[in-house]
């Protein structure tokens, strides 16, 4: 009786490792999981757009094909929640760093104050992969309007917010080789970056 038990406690748990996880999608800022994507329609996705990175080259949509994105919003003269948020981001960059599926973008919420030697002394300093993590810059409105309207990073429910509002949030925004949203984490909690992280090498065995 006791082995019988013991194997069904083993086929259990084999199981349980054999269910692969799968991400929901996200098109609302009240991120309301949906598990399928909709046939019938388009669903929502981070639309075209046209920045600059720490290089000073053009940094498109078009950059994000074939990529599993990790997303932030930060300011380089930052003194509260960004230069930890930039630490969890590096931790990410050296989970994938050898990596060509993995992107991560931070976006500057002060592009008048980061123009592209700020961003690229930054950069420098704080180590970064230019390969596998970019900073941009580019302009107020354009950024602005991708934080709130297509990543939903300050999860304000639908709630509007002009330009002259600082967009400032701790989130991070997984989103898919499709440009889809399939996540969103605290960056500044442990837990959720290791989620972030487990989460990424999920979206790589889809």
């Amino acid at each position: 009786m006791k082995y019988y038990i013991v194997c069904l406690i083993v086929l259990s748990i084999a199981a349980c490792n054999n269910t692969t996880k799968k991400l929901p999608y996200y098109d609302t800022p009240d991120f309301t999981p949906k598990w399928e994507l909709p046939k019938d329609k388009a669903f929502h996705q981070i639309r075209p757009f046209k920045l600059i990175n720490q290089e000073n080259k053009i940094f498109t949509e078009k950059d994000l094909e074939g990529k599993i994105c990790v997303i932030d919003f930060f300011f380089t003269s930052c003194p509260g929640i960004c230069p930890k948020m930039t630490t969890k981001m590096a931790e990410i960059q050296q989970e994938f760093n050898s990596d060509d599926e993995i992107l991560l973008i931070s976006h500057s919420v002060t592009p008048d104050k980061d123009s592209v030697p700020v961003l690229r002394r930054y950069a420098l300093h704080k180590k970064v992969n230019f390969n596998r993590w970019k900073l941009l810059t580019g302009d107020k409105k354009e950024i602005y309007d991708l934080g709130r309207r297509f990543y939903f990073v300050e999860e304000d429910e639908g709630v509007k917010k002009g330009n002259d509002v600082f967009l400032h949030t701790e989130n991070f925004i997984l989103i898919d080789k499709q440009r889809h949203i399939r996540g969103i984490y605290n960056g500044l909690d442990l837990n959720s970056t290791q989620n972030l992280i487990s989460d990424i090498k999920i979206l790589k065995a889809e």
